[in-house]
């Protein structure tokens, strides 16, 4: 049992074992599984690129979303896709920002060619095809390209691509070939030859040209053998290259030493002795050249040369000069930049570099090359400089208003007064500075060194403007208030017994200005017994002690208040006896009544004196008389009181202050915090102080005791501590360049300058401003020019050919003749020390020259003397000079030699005649004041600155011209080179008005009215001066403003009424009705006459109250009553059923039962009766009112408010106050009065360089700009802001060449020659017509290197030779056009050269033409159409013509007409038209002649011509009618036959139209038969037959295809 267990355990681990290895290989592949589909089955998917974000550079970023999808769409986790592939989502990238607009910029190439595109195929008129640029982003700075994204972003990228077209290719077309050339008489073979020349050039790919020469035999009988005729020609080659001599030609040169000694007189020497005296000289060699010389016939054969000599053989050598190229040093090393920065493209820098010269050019040697190279500092593709920086204009802050800049405008005179406000001018300085851009930091670095203004693009900022200096204006202060209580200083003090009284003013208007203050605003008078509070008693009702009448008190009702009217408690008070009670006593029925006490008076005075004091009254009146045993009434003095009042003294006290000190700092305030002042930052807050001083009205300081301490001003207050402002300027300016060329020894020193701007000047104790803002200095170490000369040697001998080259000639063999000399010539310094050949070059001017020719005379040649010179020349202008030589040796015994006519031995010539005469050239200028040679000074000039009108001049140019009419410097007839003229610029006048007259008075008594003031005309304005304002009819301008007087300022004052008049007469009782009387006078209310009597007209008289009225003393016993109330108000709305009432009081009872009288009285309000409505009315607003010294500027417009009444009469202002009325809140207002300004111009710059350095036709120009625009009516800117005046007619001296001479051969007939023309230095006046005249040389500058060619070498044909023609005339201008309409704005024309060979044996030998082309303008669009002869014999001419009828040649090549469209030449007939009278037609078909016709068979051919018969009758039908009148052979014919119904095929078969018609005939007749027969039977009237049909006839004319 142990056993198996031992041997299951194993097993069973075995199996679990298995089982888990299974599992695990299992899942291993499902992994190796999963990873293999992962890897197919999930790919990264990425967006977009977003946009740019971050710092503006290239430190931006951009993202863009990356995700996992699987193959079949869904997203996936990140983890299933591979890691290693997963592409990025940031990338750096350059953030573009705004500012880079003007950093960056796209750069386009030119369109290239068009490309064309599309199928290949038959070109009608154009192919389409395409053509392509490119484009890439730059910076602006460096024009370095960079990431073409940076401009994307800035402007969409230029197209790239276009569509265009291509011109079919156009072939070569030539014109007609010429009339064929003679032949050459006699029996000789010769050829003769046409040509022809090109009308328009091949383009666009087409055909060539073709042959422009035809040529062919002369047809003529050959010679006999022997008997030929020929002519002969000796014909010349071309010299050969110069060439020194072998040695055996030097050996034998020296043998041949030839000497002419005392015949000839000149010395002459061998070759060898020549060669080596200048061979030692190391500067010029001197050879010899040949040329071959033949005898050709005229069948191009070469003969003996005895057949063509006849007299001396041509010269067949001569002297040269060995070719020696000129040599040059090695390159310096390259200069210093010209820029000390790169501006791009737009003004490059250049760099330079030089080289010597080590020996000059010589002979038919190369020439030196350019000396000195330049190139652009940025070659190479890399970039040499630093770019430059941009330059912007700046300017520095505005300056104060100047009131006076704009009087000067308009009275240069004006009195300076120092009270100038208003309108004025400020102005300020505009400088250039130049503004870097680090291209790193992105950020613009300014520098404020000033530039020159040239270096600033646009226009520059304004340097004035118009502004406003604020206008002083004083304080307003309101009247005084009425004197106040008696006050102790302070009611907390109960021991002070001093006391004050005071009275206020208020504050209106703030004052305006710097030193500007308002008065004291509060007085104050010292009283006894102050009172801080006081009892207020209101009355009760009087209670009698007994009954209803008699004695009694009344209660009073009392409250304790302050001076302000404000209750307090009553223990305040307590120190005052509070008044509880007061006697009272009502009438009994039988006791006097008397009235209540009146209001006090006025005080009769508002202060006391000693000689006046102030008092007032009131009174009461007896209102009932006291019936018998009753109480009396009282007498009539009892009836008045009396009191004193304001009986203070006159004399009152106040504070009086100084002007606040300025603001200076306190130790005691923290300086450096920063405090909010007004809204603003400030540096701080400082203290100012003033004195403050107790001031008695009438004699000055007196004691502050006797000012209240409670009023006293504040003697120091905090103030706003303005910030330094130091004064700033802009460091100094590059100083001025030094000249950079070197200046003459004798030169006045050169100074340079610098200077500096000041931009905001010191304020509130700053850095004052720097005297110094101009330096100047003069320059240092300003390069001397040098002075360099050449020195030239004395001439060799003269050096001829080589005795063994000249001995081998026939005839040659004397050792004279034309030879050559030469010489040394060396460059030498100032101190005349050898120097290099290039200084001189540089410095002294070309070289003069090294060889010459000379001439050795022969035995036979006259010899003389050297020329004498000329002798001196008078001052006579008629005057000649002479010069003379004469015979030497042998000569003077030779006849030949004694003839002056050949060897003149005088020579005369004119002298030079100073005598010269000017002609006025050009138009006058313009009229010139002041010669315009003031500078602006402060960078401004006004308009008044500099005389602009008066007296002038104006000039003219002048051409100065010598005795032979040849054009010289015009300060030979002129200092100035002008003809001056006095003129005059009319000053302009301005409109003149007179001042202002006085204001009328306000034309309203009451309330708001108007007031006027006027000015008038007195001077009109003319010639441009400043306008009138608007006037009216009477040439007069108005300012009105709104004026108020106050309605109350007269009032009416009555006094009390006088006792009640009983008439006495009719009443024994004196009770009853009566009248009593009160005196009324008018009074002025204002505040300086208060009080005072005016007459009774400054009253309102309608308002006059009574001075009568009714009265009332009631009897005894009767009941008495008091005097009417006021009636009640209204309310503000007026109602009828609203009633005001007033009433009255019972003061005594009656005895008896008669009632008393009404105590009531009620009435309606009734609108404008007793009720009244009132509102504000406000007037319009006044002009603009400005100070009175002012002229322009700032103002206020003010408006009025007045109190109206419902029936519109305007009241007092305190109706409408007392209502509470809401009052318009804007009284007046800011306004502005336009400155009159004239325009303000800059001063005339100087005048520019003329626009021509010689010639006529310059002009000098000088200009102002416009500092400040007319405003206003200020005179207006001139028109004119730029003045021209022609130049002086300088002469212009120019180098003129001739014409090419003739091919000259020296000697020969025929070969090869040179063809020269002369170089003449000319002078002129540059004009078109200008007529050029000879002058000397040395007044023309170096020969132009490209002109220079003075000789060139030709050739003259030979017989047999081949030669090219003359140039044919250029052809007419061609354009390139597409269905007529140009293709192309400038077209093309040609000319050519034809070979021409004149040999019978080799014509093909001579082949090769020339054909030129070049653009044009004003070409035209051609066509080119075939024509035609009329036929002759079935044949005739065809051509190809031009639609300006020119004829083309097309018989062996295309030309200009499609060969498709060749009309034919010749027309056969097949078969031949064989029979009689007949003849092949223009159709290719046989036909019969006039008067015949054809009979044709079946197939269609011509049988046989019958004649016409009748013809001669005129009885023929149509068609034989046309065949007699056939012409032969005409074309009319041929048309005609064309025209004609042919039935037949030329096979004999009918066509099928005949049997179409033949159909449709049928139709049609079988439609009318059942038509008619229809209506027929319808109708079943009597039918008539029809009419009847006629057989369809074809005219058959014989042609074969009827």
């Amino acid at each position: 049992m142990l056993l198996q267990q031992n041997w299951v355990s194993p097993h069973w681990a075995w199996q679990s074992l298995g089982k888990s290895f299974l599992l695990f290989v299992f899942f291993m592949l499902q992994t190796a599984d999963l990873e293999a589909r992962r890897g197919h089955q999930f790919v990264w998917k990425t967006g977009h690129w977003g946009r740019c974000v971050g710092d503006c550079g290239s430190g931006g970023t951009r993202s863009r979303a990356v995700w996992c999808t699987h193959t079949e769409g869904w997203t996936s986790h990140h983890a299933n896709c591979d890691q290693k592939e997963k592409p990025e989502s940031q990338r750096r990238c350059f953030k573009v920002c705004d500012w880079h607009l003007e950093l960056f910029e796209w750069e386009v190439s030119g369109w290239g060619t068009c490309v064309p595109g599309g199928e290949a195929g038959a070109c009608v008129t154009a192919q389409h095809g395409l053509q392509r640029r490119s484009a890439r982003c730059l910076q602006k700075l460096n024009r370095s390209t960079v990431a073409s994204e940076i401009c994307e972003h800035l402007a969409p990228r230029p197209p790239l691509e276009q569509a265009c077209l291509v011109p079919c290719p156009r072939d070569c077309v030539v014109s007609d070939f010429s009339a064929w050339s003679q032949c050459g008489g006699g029996c000789t073979r010769t050829m003769r030859h046409r040509t022809r020349a090109v009308v328009a050039p091949p383009l666009y790919g087409g055909a060539p040209c073709p042959n422009l020469t035809e040529s062919r035999l002369c047809e003529m009988a050959a010679c006999p053998l022997g008997e030929e005729e020929h002519t002969y020609s000796l014909k010349v080659g071309p010299w050969g290259e110069c060439r020194l001599p072998h040695h055996e030609d030097v050996s034998m040169a020296g043998r041949a030493v030839l000497d002419f000694g005392a015949d000839s007189g000149e010395p002459s020497v061998s070759w060898l002795e020549g060669h080596k005296a200048h061979h030692h000289a190391r500067e010029v060699q001197v050879g010899y050249q040949s040329r071959p010389v033949r005898c050709v016939r005229s069948d191009g054969k070469n003969v003996v040369l005895s057949l063509c000599v006849q007299d001396a053989i041509p010269l067949t050598f001569k002297s040269c000069v060995i070719a020696k190229d000129c040599e040059t040093s090695e390159w310096s090393a390259w200069s210093a930049c010209s820029q000390t920065c790169s501006w791009g493209e737009l003004a490059p820098g250049f760099r330079s570099r030089r080289r010597g010269v080590q020996s000059v050019a010589v002979g038919t040697g190369k020439l030196c090359p350019e000396l000195e190279e330049r190139e652009a500092c940025s070659a190479g593709g890399r970039e040499l400089l630093q770019p430059c920086p941009r330059f912007s204009w700046r300017t520095s802050e505005w300056k104060a208003c100047q009131v006076s800049l704009l009087l000067d405008q308009q009275d240069p005179r004006h009195h300076k007064h120092a009270g100038l406000c208003g309108g004025g001018i400020q102005t300020r300085e505009v400088y250039c500075v130049q503004i870097t851009v680090e291209v790193e930091m992105h950020r613009l670095k300014e520098v404020s060194r000033p530039v020159d203004g040239k270096f600033c693009l646009g226009p520059a900022p304004s340097a004035s403007q118009l502004c406003n200096l604020p206008c002083p204006s004083e304080c307003e202060v309101s009247a005084w208030s009425v004197w106040g209580p008696c006050l102790p200083e302070n009611c907390q003090d109960h021991q002070g017994r001093r006391g004050f009284r005071m009275r206020q003013r208020h504050v209106i208007m703030d004052p305006v200005g710097p030193s500007a203050g308002c008065p004291h605003l509060v007085e104050s008078i010292p009283c006894e017994d102050p009172a801080c509070y006081e009892w207020i008693i209101s009355e009760g009702i009087c209670v009698t002690d007994h009954g209803e009448c008699g004695l009694g008190n009344r209660i009073l009702k009392t409250v304790c208040k302050n001076k302000k009217g404000e209750e307090v408690p009553h223990h305040l008070c307590s120190e005052y006896p509070r008044p509880e009670v007061m006697a009272c006593e009502i009438p009994c029925a039988t006791d006097c009544v008397i009235s209540e006490w009146s209001q006090w008076s006025p005080c009769s005075h508002s202060c006391s004196s000693k000689n006046a004091e102030g008092s007032q009254s009131r009174s009461r009146s007896i209102l009932a008389l006291p019936a018998e045993g009753g109480k009396a009434c009282p007498p009539d003095r009892v009836l008045q009181e009396h009191r004193a009042c304001n009986d203070h003294p006159c004399v009152h006290f106040y504070w009086e202050t100084s002007p606040w000190s300025s603001c200076s700092e306190d130790a005691l305030i923290a300086l450096n915090t920063t405090f909010s002042w007004s809204g603003e930052a400030t540096c701080g807050v400082g203290i100012q102080t003033r004195k403050v001083s107790c001031m008695k009205s009438s004699s000055g300081h007196v004691t502050p005791k006797r000012c209240p301490d409670s009023t006293r001003p504040e003697t120091a207050r905090p103030c706003v501590l303005l910030c330094k402002k130091d004064c700033i300027v802009t460091p100094f300016s590059e100083w001025t360049r030094c000249p950079t060329t070197c200046q003459p020894g004798n030169a006045t020193a050169v100074k340079q300058s610098r200077y500096r701007i000041i931009i905001q000047d010191a304020a509130n104790g700053g850095h004052a401003c720097p005297d110094t803002l101009y330096e100047e200095r003069e320059c240092e170490d300003i390069p001397i020019c040098p002075v360099y000369r050449w020195k030239t040697h004395r001439w060799s001998h003269c050096i001829l050919v080589p005795d063994s080259v000249r001995q081998g000639v026939l005839g040659y063999n004397e050792a004279c003749g034309h030879g050559l000399q030469s010489r040394a010539v060396t460059c030498l310094s100032e101190t005349n020390e050898s120097a290099d050949v290039t200084e001189c070059l540089r410095w002294a001017g070309p070289m003069p020259p090294l060889v010459q020719e000379c001439l050795v005379p022969c035995k036979d040649d006259c010899t003389f003397t050297p020329w004498s010179k000329f002798t001196a020349c008078s001052f006579d202008c008629e005057s000649t000079k002479t010069r003379r030589r004469s015979l030497t040796g042998r000569s003077r015994k030779r006849d030949k030699c004694q003839n002056t006519e050949v060897y003149p031995q005088v020579e005369t010539e004119l002298c030079p005649c100073e005598v010269f005469t000017s002609q006025p050239h050009g138009n006058w200028s313009d009229c010139i004041i002041g010669g315009g040679k003031s500078e602006p000074q402060s960078g401004m000039r006004s308009h008044g600155d500099t005389k602009e009108c008066g007296e002038g001049i104006r000039l003219r140019a002048i051409a100065c011209y010598d005795k032979t009419g040849r054009l010289v410097d015009p300060s030979h007839c002129s200092s100035s080179g002008y003809i001056e003229e006095s003129c005059t610029v009319p000053c302009p006048f301005d409109c003149k008005l007179s001042d202002w007259s006085t204001w009328t008075p306000c034309s309203s008594s009451c309330g708001t009215g108007v007031k006027v003031r006027s000015k008038w005309l007195k001077e009109k304005p003319y010639n441009g001066g400043r306008p009138c304002p608007k006037l009216d009819l009477k040439n007069q301008v108005y300012e009105a403003v709104p004026c108020y007087t106050e309605c109350n300022q007269y009032s009416w004052v009555v006094e009390p009424w006088s006792p009640c008049k009983i008439n006495s007469e009719q009443n024994s009782l004196h009770c009853g009705e009566g009248i009593q009387t009160r005196k009324v006078r008018c009074v002025s209310t204002a505040e300086d006459h208060r009080g005072e009597t005016v007459p009774n007209a400054l009253c309102n008289q309608a308002e006059i109250p009574e001075e009568v009225q009714k009265c009332s003393l009631y009897c005894p016993s009767e009941c008495a009553v008091s005097d009417w109330g006021q009636w009640s108000t209204c309310p503000q709305v007026c109602d009828p059923n609203v009633v005001q009432t007033r009433t009255r009081q019972v003061l005594r009872s009656s005895v008896n039962t008669k009632p008393c009288p009404e105590d009531s009285q009620v009435k309606p309000c009734i609108l404008n009766q007793n009720c009244f409505q009132y509102q504000y009315n406000l007037t319009d607003w006044s002009t603009c009112q400005l100070s009175e010294n002012a002229t322009c500027g700032r103002g206020v417009r003010r408006r009025l408010l007045s109190c109206v009444r419902s029936d519109g009469r305007t009241v007092s202002a305190r109706h409408c106050q007392q209502r509470r009325l809401e009052k318009p809140t804007e009284m007046s207002s800011e306004c502005l009065v336009g400155c009159v300004v004239d325009c303000r111009l800059s001063a005339w710059s100087a005048w520019s360089q003329c626009s021509q350095t010689c010639g006529a036709g310059g002009q000098m120009v000088r200009g102002r700009a416009v500092l400040l625009q007319a405003a206003g009516e200020g005179r207006p800117c001139p028109a004119q802001l730029a003045q021209h005046r022609s130049c002086p007619v300088k002469p212009c001296y120019g180098w003129r060449l001739g014409p090419w001479s003739p091919c000259r051969l020296q000697g020969g007939q025929c070969g090869d020659g040179l063809q020269v023309r002369n170089l003449t230095c000319v002078v002129h006046d540059a004009s078109v017509s200008a007529t050029a005249k000879p002058v000397e040389n040395a007044l023309c500058a170096e020969l132009p290197l490209k002109e220079t060619v003075l000789q060139l070498p030709c050739s003259v044909p030979c017989p047999g030779d081949c030669h090219l023609t003359e140039w044919s005339e250029w052809s007419s201008c061609e354009l390139t056009c597409i269905e007529g309409r140009s293709f192309e704005t400038t077209g093309r024309q040609a000319r050519s050269r034809a070979f021409v060979g004149q040999s019978p044996e080799s014509p093909e030998s001579c082949s090769g033409q020339v054909v030129e082309t070049r653009p044009c303008s004003g070409g035209k669009c051609y066509d080119y159409l075939w024509k035609t002869s009329l036929w002759r014999d079935n044949v005739r001419t065809v051509w190809c013509q031009r639609s300006d009828g020119i004829n083309v040649t097309v018989t062996s090549f295309p030309g200009g007409c499609a060969l498709q469209t060749k009309p034919a030449e010749v027309r056969h007939c097949s078969p031949a038209c064989r029979k009689p009278f007949s003849y092949c037609t223009q159709r290719g078909v046989c036909g019969c002649e006039r008067g015949y016709t054809e009979i044709m068979r079946s197939n269609g051919f011509l049988d046989y011509c019958m004649k016409v018969p009748g013809l001669e009758d005129k009885k023929a039908d149509v068609k034989t009618i046309a065949g007699k009148n056939k012409p032969v052979n005409s074309k009319m014919h041929d048309i005609f036959k064309g025209w004609s119904i042919q039935p037949f095929n030329p096979d004999g078969k009918l066509k099928m139209w005949v049997y179409g018609v033949s159909a449709s005939g049928f139709l049609i007749i079988a439609f009318l038969i059942f038509t008619s027969f229809l209506m027929c039977k319808k109708s079943k009237q009597h039918q008539s037959t029809p009419p009847q049909q006629k057989p369809l006839t074809l005219a058959y004319d014989g042609d074969i295809d009827m």
